[in-house]
Protein backbone atom coordinates (compact mmCIF):
# COMPACT_ATOMS: atom_id res chain seq x y z
CA UNK A 1 0.00 0.00 0.00
CA UNK A 2 1.13 3.48 -0.84
CA UNK A 3 0.19 6.06 0.85
CA UNK A 4 0.87 10.27 -0.46
CA UNK A 5 -0.07 13.17 0.22
CA UNK A 6 -0.48 15.44 -2.64
CA UNK A 7 -0.45 19.65 -2.58
CA UNK A 8 -0.41 22.76 -4.91
CA UNK A 9 0.54 26.20 -3.56
CA UNK A 10 0.36 29.68 -5.95
CA UNK A 11 1.92 32.60 -3.95
CA UNK A 12 -0.39 35.02 -5.27
CA UNK A 13 -2.85 32.61 -7.28
CA UNK A 14 -2.28 33.00 -10.07
CA UNK A 15 1.29 34.18 -9.66
CA UNK A 16 4.46 31.65 -8.55
CA UNK A 17 3.46 27.97 -8.39
CA UNK A 18 4.28 25.00 -6.88
CA UNK A 19 3.27 21.30 -6.28
CA UNK A 20 4.29 18.61 -4.52
CA UNK A 21 3.51 14.62 -3.45
CA UNK A 22 5.01 12.93 -0.42
CA UNK A 23 5.50 9.15 0.49
CA UNK A 24 8.29 9.97 2.85
CA UNK A 25 11.74 11.84 3.14
CA UNK A 26 12.96 9.54 0.92
CA UNK A 27 9.79 8.90 -1.82
CA UNK A 28 8.78 12.55 -2.91
CA UNK A 29 8.92 14.85 -6.01
CA UNK A 30 8.47 18.64 -6.65
CA UNK A 31 8.01 21.16 -9.56
CA UNK A 32 6.09 24.08 -10.42
CA UNK A 33 6.36 27.40 -12.81
CA UNK A 34 6.74 31.04 -13.34
CA UNK A 35 3.06 31.31 -13.33
CA UNK A 36 -0.03 28.99 -12.37
CA UNK A 37 -3.07 28.81 -9.91
CA UNK A 38 -3.31 26.82 -7.12
CA UNK A 39 -5.85 24.25 -8.69
CA UNK A 40 -3.57 23.73 -11.04
CA UNK A 41 -0.86 22.54 -8.80
CA UNK A 42 -3.16 20.55 -6.82
CA UNK A 43 -3.98 18.34 -10.46
CA UNK A 44 -0.46 18.74 -10.93
CA UNK A 45 0.76 16.98 -7.62
CA UNK A 46 -1.75 13.89 -8.23
CA UNK A 47 -0.95 13.49 -12.24
CA UNK A 48 2.89 13.45 -11.30
CA UNK A 49 2.11 10.93 -8.67
CA UNK A 50 -0.08 8.99 -10.71
CA UNK A 51 2.52 8.63 -13.77
CA UNK A 52 5.30 8.06 -11.45
CA UNK A 53 3.36 4.78 -9.86
CA UNK A 54 2.29 3.50 -13.15
CA UNK A 55 2.79 0.08 -13.36
CA UNK A 56 3.58 -0.71 -9.58
CA UNK A 57 1.63 -3.24 -8.13
CA UNK A 58 0.21 -1.51 -4.69
CA UNK A 59 -2.37 -0.32 -3.78
CA UNK A 60 -2.68 3.81 -3.90
CA UNK A 61 -4.43 6.34 -1.93
CA UNK A 62 -4.10 9.66 -2.62
CA UNK A 63 -4.37 12.36 0.47
CA UNK A 64 -5.72 16.07 -0.79
CA UNK A 65 -6.67 18.72 1.28
CA UNK A 66 -8.07 20.27 -1.93
CA UNK A 67 -12.31 19.30 -2.62
CA UNK A 68 -11.57 20.78 -6.36
CA UNK A 69 -8.78 17.99 -6.91
CA UNK A 70 -10.79 15.12 -5.34
CA UNK A 71 -14.16 15.47 -7.04
CA UNK A 72 -12.70 16.21 -10.61
CA UNK A 73 -10.57 12.44 -10.31
CA UNK A 74 -13.74 11.01 -8.50
CA UNK A 75 -17.29 12.68 -9.55
CA UNK A 76 -16.47 14.96 -12.61
CA UNK A 77 -14.40 13.98 -14.73
CA UNK A 78 -16.96 11.37 -16.51
CA UNK A 79 -19.60 14.34 -17.11
CA UNK A 80 -17.33 16.77 -18.31
CA UNK A 81 -15.68 14.18 -20.99
CA UNK A 82 -19.42 13.30 -22.48
CA UNK A 83 -19.93 16.83 -22.81
CA UNK A 84 -16.94 17.46 -24.87
CA UNK A 85 -15.26 18.62 -21.80
CA UNK A 86 -17.69 21.45 -21.14
CA UNK A 87 -19.43 22.53 -18.12
CA UNK A 88 -23.09 21.68 -17.64
CA UNK A 89 -23.18 25.63 -18.47
CA UNK A 90 -21.64 25.37 -21.39
CA UNK A 91 -18.45 27.04 -21.20
CA UNK A 92 -15.07 25.23 -21.45
CA UNK A 93 -13.36 23.07 -18.62
CA UNK A 94 -11.44 25.19 -17.22
CA UNK A 95 -7.48 23.32 -16.65
CA UNK A 96 -8.35 21.09 -19.42
CA UNK A 97 -5.45 19.92 -20.53
CA UNK A 98 -3.97 18.67 -16.68
CA UNK A 99 -7.40 17.04 -16.39
CA UNK A 100 -7.36 15.22 -19.41
CA UNK A 101 -3.95 13.91 -18.39
CA UNK A 102 -5.84 12.75 -15.30
CA UNK A 103 -8.28 11.07 -17.19
CA UNK A 104 -5.69 8.71 -19.00
CA UNK A 105 -3.88 8.22 -15.64
CA UNK A 106 -6.63 6.74 -14.02
CA UNK A 107 -8.39 4.79 -16.67
CA UNK A 108 -8.00 1.05 -15.21
CA UNK A 109 -6.31 1.88 -12.09
CA UNK A 110 -7.84 1.82 -8.41
CA UNK A 111 -7.19 4.98 -6.74
CA UNK A 112 -8.25 5.71 -3.39
CA UNK A 113 -8.31 9.60 -2.50
CA UNK A 114 -9.32 10.72 0.85
CA UNK A 115 -9.58 14.35 2.02
CA UNK A 116 -7.58 15.56 4.78
CA UNK A 117 -7.77 19.21 6.75
CA UNK A 118 -5.56 21.44 5.35
CA UNK A 119 -2.25 23.07 7.75
CA UNK A 120 -3.59 21.09 10.70
CA UNK A 121 -0.96 19.31 11.67
CA UNK A 122 -1.30 15.77 9.26
CA UNK A 123 2.38 14.86 8.59
CA UNK A 124 2.33 14.41 5.23
CA UNK A 125 -0.04 17.01 4.55
CA UNK A 126 2.49 19.22 6.13
CA UNK A 127 5.25 17.80 4.26
CA UNK A 128 3.41 18.24 0.77
CA UNK A 129 2.95 21.48 1.57
CA UNK A 130 6.14 22.53 2.96
CA UNK A 131 7.92 21.28 -0.73
CA UNK A 132 5.14 22.64 -2.92
CA UNK A 133 5.39 26.21 -1.44
CA UNK A 134 9.35 25.87 -1.48
CA UNK A 135 8.90 25.10 -5.35
CA UNK A 136 6.59 28.14 -5.71
CA UNK A 137 8.81 30.72 -3.53
CA UNK A 138 11.92 28.98 -5.48
CA UNK A 139 10.20 30.18 -8.99
CA UNK A 140 9.33 33.72 -7.42
CA UNK A 141 13.03 34.18 -6.72
CA UNK A 142 14.75 32.67 -9.21
CA UNK A 143 16.85 29.87 -7.19
CA UNK A 144 17.26 26.06 -7.13
CA UNK A 145 14.24 23.92 -6.87
CA UNK A 146 14.80 20.76 -5.42
CA UNK A 147 12.92 18.04 -7.38
CA UNK A 148 13.21 15.50 -4.72
CA UNK A 149 13.73 11.72 -5.44
CA UNK A 150 10.52 10.54 -6.91
CA UNK A 151 9.85 6.82 -7.35
CA UNK A 152 12.98 5.28 -8.39
CA UNK A 153 11.31 2.74 -10.42
CA UNK A 154 8.94 4.95 -12.36
CA UNK A 155 12.13 7.66 -12.55
CA UNK A 156 13.61 5.48 -15.48
CA UNK A 157 10.50 5.78 -17.62
CA UNK A 158 10.08 8.27 -20.48
CA UNK A 159 7.07 10.71 -20.49
CA UNK A 160 6.85 11.69 -16.80
CA UNK A 161 5.62 15.65 -17.32
CA UNK A 162 7.91 16.78 -14.21
CA UNK A 163 11.29 16.14 -16.58
CA UNK A 164 10.66 18.15 -19.40
CA UNK A 165 12.92 21.07 -19.83
CA UNK A 166 11.81 24.41 -21.06
CA UNK A 167 14.04 24.68 -24.32
CA UNK A 168 12.24 28.26 -25.72
CA UNK A 169 15.77 30.46 -25.28
CA UNK A 170 18.08 27.43 -26.80
CA UNK A 171 19.35 28.50 -30.53
CA UNK A 172 18.42 25.97 -32.81
CA UNK A 173 20.04 26.00 -36.30
CA UNK A 174 18.05 23.54 -37.72
CA UNK A 175 14.66 21.57 -37.15
CA UNK A 176 15.79 18.41 -35.69
CA UNK A 177 19.27 19.87 -34.05
CA UNK A 178 17.98 20.53 -30.55
CA UNK A 179 19.33 18.29 -27.27
CA UNK A 180 17.30 15.67 -26.23
CA UNK A 181 15.39 16.23 -23.08
CA UNK A 182 17.45 15.36 -19.61
CA UNK A 183 16.47 12.37 -17.69
CA UNK A 184 14.99 12.67 -14.51
CA UNK A 185 17.07 13.20 -11.39
CA UNK A 186 18.33 10.42 -9.57
CA UNK A 187 17.66 9.87 -5.64
CA UNK A 188 20.78 11.53 -4.08
CA UNK A 189 21.41 14.09 -7.30
CA UNK A 190 22.09 17.40 -6.59
CA UNK A 191 19.07 19.89 -7.43
CA UNK A 192 17.83 21.21 -10.70
CA UNK A 193 18.45 24.93 -10.99
CA UNK A 194 15.18 26.17 -11.80
CA UNK A 195 14.86 28.21 -15.28
CA UNK A 196 13.58 31.65 -14.78
CA UNK A 197 11.08 31.72 -17.19
CA UNK A 198 9.49 28.36 -15.51
CA UNK A 199 8.75 24.82 -17.53
CA UNK A 200 5.57 25.71 -19.66
CA UNK A 201 2.95 23.45 -18.02
CA UNK A 202 1.26 23.36 -22.00
CA UNK A 203 4.79 22.44 -23.17
CA UNK A 204 4.61 19.70 -20.93
CA UNK A 205 1.56 17.98 -21.45
CA UNK A 206 2.48 18.01 -25.30
CA UNK A 207 5.04 16.64 -24.97
CA UNK A 208 2.68 13.99 -23.11
CA UNK A 209 0.17 13.70 -25.74
CA UNK A 210 2.82 13.69 -28.77
CA UNK A 211 4.59 10.33 -26.86
CA UNK A 212 0.66 8.71 -26.51
CA UNK A 213 -0.24 9.00 -30.36
CA UNK A 214 2.47 6.51 -30.71
CA UNK A 215 1.17 3.77 -28.37
CA UNK A 216 -0.99 0.80 -29.31
CA UNK A 217 -4.01 2.64 -26.84
CA UNK A 218 -4.27 5.07 -29.58
CA UNK A 219 -2.65 3.99 -32.77
CA UNK A 220 -5.24 0.54 -32.71
CA UNK A 221 -8.23 2.91 -31.26
CA UNK A 222 -10.03 5.08 -33.83
CA UNK A 223 -11.84 6.72 -30.98
CA UNK A 224 -8.88 7.47 -28.99
CA UNK A 225 -7.10 8.24 -31.96
CA UNK A 226 -9.72 10.69 -33.39
CA UNK A 227 -9.97 12.93 -29.98
CA UNK A 228 -6.16 13.57 -30.72
CA UNK A 229 -6.76 14.75 -34.50
CA UNK A 230 -7.60 18.05 -35.43
CA UNK A 231 -10.45 18.07 -37.79
CA UNK A 232 -8.57 19.74 -40.64
CA UNK A 233 -5.10 17.06 -40.08
CA UNK A 234 -2.84 16.44 -42.93
CA UNK A 235 0.31 14.13 -42.05
CA UNK A 236 3.25 13.94 -44.43
CA UNK A 237 4.39 10.21 -43.61
CA UNK A 238 7.64 9.23 -43.93
CA UNK A 239 6.71 7.15 -47.32
CA UNK A 240 6.18 10.27 -49.12
CA UNK A 241 2.31 9.70 -48.79
CA UNK A 242 -0.08 12.44 -47.62
CA UNK A 243 -2.75 11.51 -45.34
CA UNK A 244 -5.76 13.42 -44.01
CA UNK A 245 -7.70 12.65 -40.98
CA UNK A 246 -10.05 11.10 -42.50
CA UNK A 247 -7.53 7.98 -44.29
CA UNK A 248 -5.10 8.10 -41.11
CA UNK A 249 -8.07 7.06 -38.95
CA UNK A 250 -9.40 4.44 -41.38
CA UNK A 251 -6.30 2.50 -40.43
CA UNK A 252 -6.26 3.28 -37.33
CA UNK A 253 -6.76 -0.60 -36.00
CA UNK A 254 -3.86 -1.62 -38.69
CA UNK A 255 -1.21 0.72 -37.47
CA UNK A 256 1.94 -0.32 -35.44
CA UNK A 257 2.21 1.19 -32.26
CA UNK A 258 4.87 0.44 -28.93
CA UNK A 259 7.46 2.92 -30.27
CA UNK A 260 10.16 4.97 -28.67
CA UNK A 261 9.48 8.37 -28.73
CA UNK A 262 12.99 11.22 -27.72
CA UNK A 263 11.56 14.31 -27.20
CA UNK A 264 13.68 16.79 -29.19
CA UNK A 265 12.25 20.43 -28.58
CA UNK A 266 9.34 22.26 -28.26
CA UNK A 267 8.65 25.90 -29.84
CA UNK A 268 5.17 27.92 -29.06
CA UNK A 269 4.27 29.90 -32.22
CA UNK A 270 1.47 31.66 -30.66
CA UNK A 271 -0.83 31.44 -27.65
CA UNK A 272 -2.53 28.70 -29.29
CA UNK A 273 -0.21 26.50 -31.28
CA UNK A 274 2.94 25.01 -30.58
CA UNK A 275 5.35 22.76 -32.71
CA UNK A 276 6.61 19.58 -30.74
CA UNK A 277 10.09 17.57 -32.18
CA UNK A 278 10.66 14.26 -31.69
CA UNK A 279 13.01 10.95 -32.81
CA UNK A 280 10.88 8.34 -33.21
CA UNK A 281 12.30 4.70 -32.93
CA UNK A 282 10.88 1.45 -33.78
CA UNK A 283 11.32 -1.79 -34.95
CA UNK A 284 13.04 -1.82 -38.52
CA UNK A 285 12.85 2.32 -38.65
CA UNK A 286 13.71 5.55 -36.77
CA UNK A 287 11.88 8.71 -37.52
CA UNK A 288 12.38 12.75 -37.14
CA UNK A 289 9.06 14.07 -36.72
CA UNK A 290 7.61 17.44 -36.34
CA UNK A 291 3.81 18.03 -35.17
CA UNK A 292 2.21 21.20 -35.12
CA UNK A 293 -0.46 21.00 -32.11
CA UNK A 294 -3.52 23.63 -32.06
CA UNK A 295 -5.79 24.09 -29.10
CA UNK A 296 -10.06 24.13 -30.82
CA UNK A 297 -12.36 24.77 -28.09
CA UNK A 298 -10.00 24.27 -25.52
CA UNK A 299 -8.65 20.60 -26.17
CA UNK A 300 -5.17 20.21 -27.85
CA UNK A 301 -5.07 18.61 -30.89
CA UNK A 302 -2.33 17.73 -33.14
CA UNK A 303 -2.93 19.19 -36.62
CA UNK A 304 -0.16 19.04 -39.07
CA UNK A 305 2.87 16.09 -39.09
CA UNK A 306 5.39 15.53 -41.30
CA UNK A 307 7.55 12.51 -40.83
CA UNK A 308 11.50 11.74 -41.90
CA UNK A 309 13.57 9.41 -42.21
CA UNK A 310 16.33 9.43 -40.14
Amino acid sequence: MITAAADGSSLSNPGPAGWAWYVSDDCWAAGGWRHGTNNMGELMAVLDLLRQTRGLADDLTVLCDSQYAIKCCTEWLPGWKRRGWKKADGKPVLNQELLRELDHELAGRQVRFRWVKGHAGHPLNEKADDRARAAATAYRDGAEVDTGPGFEPASERSGSLAVVPDRRNVPEPDLFSAEPAAPPPRPGAAPRPADPSGPDPVEMLLVGLEQRLWTDEVRLDRDAMADLLHPAYVGYEASGQIRTRGSLLARAATLEGRAEVETLGVDVLGDEVVLVRSRVRREGEQLLCASVWQRVDGAWRVRFRQATPA
